[in-house]
């Protein structure tokens, strides 16, 4: 998929009626921003999730607290899904009333529930697990990992306005697997790619970026992601304006995966497909990720 900068043309129109549109307030909804970016080369799981708050219809989501949360890790086995010894991890809020949440750490004592890179593979498996006001959370993910930027340069063309600024992004899919990747442009701009017309082959796209001074620096990531990761971005790229990210308040509430599980007792089963409409906005995921940066000519 080519970024919506490329595939959107807007017609002029007009209107001489200004309709007021009278909206009813939901009940407040809990948004999760708990997209974990991994670099391998580091020691630890840079482990911040983010928490907020659905308001009224056209207000911004506010800070919350949880009541709790932790993170179960450990490794799956496709031949017995059941036998899984998982970890803990308890994160605490980084300061109070800011809404980050990472894993407990206490120097010079026994306290330490980060979590280790070195023991990261694609069966390493990761439940978040958060109390809010009365409702337990729960969401599921497996490690993914994904291939480097190979390139990353400026380009000439524009795209709608002299002032577009082309910045071409190359990169080599693995051959013979499935891969979806997720690129982080900054800004609040992301785009989901699959390899199903590029498999095992090096491929290189353009992306433009608006209203980019001479010497600004742009930063470009790559992330490892799952089909349904993929989908969830795909789906919230198409939903998000120029005036929001990625994680503000759609305009549609699309699933991530973070279900209602309050009353359950198996973190085998946690669909909620009794309760389909109860779920917390925003998604869990902890994906590898490489980065590089572009100063603009």
């Amino acid at each position: 998929m080519l970024p919506l900068k490329c595939l959107l043309c807007l017609l002029p129109i007009s209107c001489e009626d200004v309709i007021d549109v009278e909206t009813f307030p939901d009940d407040p909804r809990l948004i999760v921003n708990g997209i974990v970016r991994v670099d391998l080369t580091e020691e630890f799981v840079p482990v911040e999730i983010r928490v907020t708050e659905t308001s009224d219809f056209f207000g911004e989501p506010t800070i919350t607290q949880l009541d709790e949360a932790v993170i179960l890790v450990g490794e799956s086995d496709p031949d017995d899904p059941f036998n899984q010894n998982f970890g803990t991890s308890v994160l605490v809020e980084t300061e109070p009333g800011s809404g980050i949440y990472i894993p407990s750490y206490i120097p010079g004592t026994d306290t330490d529930d980060r979590i280790r890179t070195e023991f990261l593979t694609p069966n390493t498996v990761f439940f978040l697990i958060v109390e809010h006001k009365g409702k337990r959370y729960l969401g599921q993910t497996n490690f993914v990992s994904t291939v480097p930027i190979d390139n990353l340069v400026q380009g000439d063309e524009t795209l709608f306005d002299d002032d577009d600024t082309e910045v071409k992004v190359t990169f080599t899919d693995v051959p013979d697997e499935e891969n979806y990747y997720v690129f982080d442009f900054g800004f609040g701009e992301f785009l989901a790619i699959d390899d199903q017309f590029i498999d095992g082959q090096t491929f290189e796209f353009s992306f433009f970026y608006e209203d980019l001074d001479p010497g600004s620096v742009a930063e470009v990531s790559i992330l490892g992601a799952n089909r349904q990761f993929f989908n969830y971005i795909d789906l919230l790229v198409e939903q998000t304006t120029d005036n929001g990210g990625v994680f503000q308040t759609p305009a549609t509430t699309p699933r991530g995966n973070m279900f209602d599980v309050t009353g359950l007792d198996n973190i085998e089963i946690f669909d909620n497909t009794g309760n389909p409409q109860e779920f917390a906005l925003g998604y869990f995921a902890v994906v590898q990720e490489f980065k590089q940066q572009i100063t603009i000519e």
